[in-house]
């Protein structure tokens, strides 16, 4: 019995956990995230040489204290040479003011597009 009282304990945190973690979209009385701090990402060596330059787009979560939560490569440039991974480190050390929702800051999932440009 005491397993199962551990059990329900920890499943009843878990969900609480979950669903203070919904993720919201723009829209409907959620407002977007601002960016406060942009961080860029760095060139690979590789990638330099390799002359590679276009876009790497994701889809990444605002949590509600500004930070970035999940990161989804949707577009690649290049994973070969690192620039996706580069441009995925970055994002993850941008800051925000949150999004809100019924003057709440919320986690909002926002689409990020860096590029990559050689001069």
């Amino acid at each position: 019995m005491r397993r199962l009282s551990s059990f329900v304990t920890v499943f009843a945190l878990l969900a609480a956990v979950l669903s203070a973690q919904e993720v919201f979209t723009p829209g409907n009385g959620v407002s977007l995230p601002t960016v406060v701090n942009q961080v860029r990402p760095n060139y690979t060596e590789a990638a330099k040489a390799a002359r590679t330059e276009g876009d790497v787009v994701m889809q990444a979560v605002v949590l509600a204290d500004g930070t970035i939560g999940d990161v989804t490569v949707t577009k690649s440039l290049d994973s070969v040479n690192g620039l996706d991974e580069q441009a995925v480190a970055a994002l993850k050390q941008w800051q925000f003011k949150p999004g809100t929702k019924d003057g709440e800051p919320v986690a909002v999932q926002i689409n990020v597009q860096m590029r990559f440009t050689l001069k």
